[in-house]
């Protein structure tokens, strides 16, 4: 159900896009918003991974610098029955991590010293087992195209300031072109940023159910996500706050979270994460 509801949101800010195209520019308007997202896709195809670590500045780990780090990799990525990602971490004391790369042959996971000194080590194992779940949906891809597409709406949006709606066969703007291109250079933004923020929210239920599997324990991640959340909560992450729109990679909200599932909120709310969690094991009662 979660990866129909995927597609179909990804269908919507594509089809948002293309609206906002023929509302500045008609079929043609239409056509030109076509081949930009698929020229601006088909850039974050190959090089999401490598401007997101550039970013945080994430330095590479091999088993000679980090062997229990690459050895838990190593073991989760046998259980997922994925090829083994590359593996970073980020000199950052906020306790965090993510995933990041166009498909599971071309996979990172990036975690923080943070993370490192927080957690035990089953709690880390939970960790990472999320982040393989995000590798084995390719929910990387998905998230990175559905940034992008919003990304881009934005822009189109701007360009209807300049171009003022579409125009009839003989080049004329009908008297409802500025009202059109108006709306669309207010409200397309806006519904972009919210179908992202719920593919972004489904995709993390859907990696805490199977990155639970893959670690064998739901929980240490029910664990790991109460710490993380607290955590987030009292130390920033500056390179985060620097760029909040790659905050929906991470496993936690590095800004600081939310208290509930609401529209603008980038990462489920932690309690609802966390007792469906424990649903999985089994245990009854509430949490918190």
């Amino acid at each position: 159900m979660n990866l129909v509801r995927t597609f179909v949101l990804l269908a919507a800010i594509t089809a948002l896009f293309l609206v906002v195209g023929y509302a500045i520019g008609g079929q043609t308007g239409m056509m030109i918003a076509f081949a930009f997202a698929a020229a601006m896709n088909f850039f974050a195809y190959w090089n999401s991974d490598r401007m997101v670590l550039s970013t945080y500045h994430a330095t590479p780990v091999d088993r000679a610098s980090n062997p229990d780090l690459v050895g838990l990799v190593e073991q989760l990525a046998a259980r997922a029955q994925i090829p083994m990602p590359r593996v970073y971490i980020i000199d950052e004391e906020q306790p965090n991590a993510f995933a990041t790369g166009r498909n599971p042959e071309h996979a990172a996971i990036c975690v923080t010293t943070g993370i490192m000194h927080s957690l035990s080590s089953e709690e880390i194992a939970g960790v990472l087992g999320h982040e393989m779940a995000h590798i084995k949906n390719r929910d990387t891809l998905t998230m990175t195209i559905a940034a992008t597409v919003a990304g881009a709406v934005g822009m189109l949006a701007n360009f209807a300031f300049f171009f003022g709606g579409p125009r009839d066969e003989n080049g004329n703007r009908s008297p409802m072109s500025g009202v059109i291109a108006l709306l669309a250079m207010l409200l397309a933004p806006i519904a972009a940023t919210l179908v992202q923020l719920a593919i972004s929210r489904t995709r993390e239920y859907e990696a805490d159910h199977t990155g639970a599997q893959i670690c064998g324990h739901p929980l240490w991640l029910a664990s790991a996500l109460g710490r993380l959340e607290e955590a987030a909560r009292v130390i920033p992450n500056p390179r985060a706050g620097d760029n909040p729109a790659t905050a929906h990679l991470f496993i936690v909200n590095p800004l600081g979270g939310t208290a509930m599932d609401n529209l603008f909120a980038t990462h489920p709310a932690m309690t609802n994460r966390i007792h469906r969690l424990r649903e999985m094991a089994g245990v009854v009662g509430p949490w918190g």
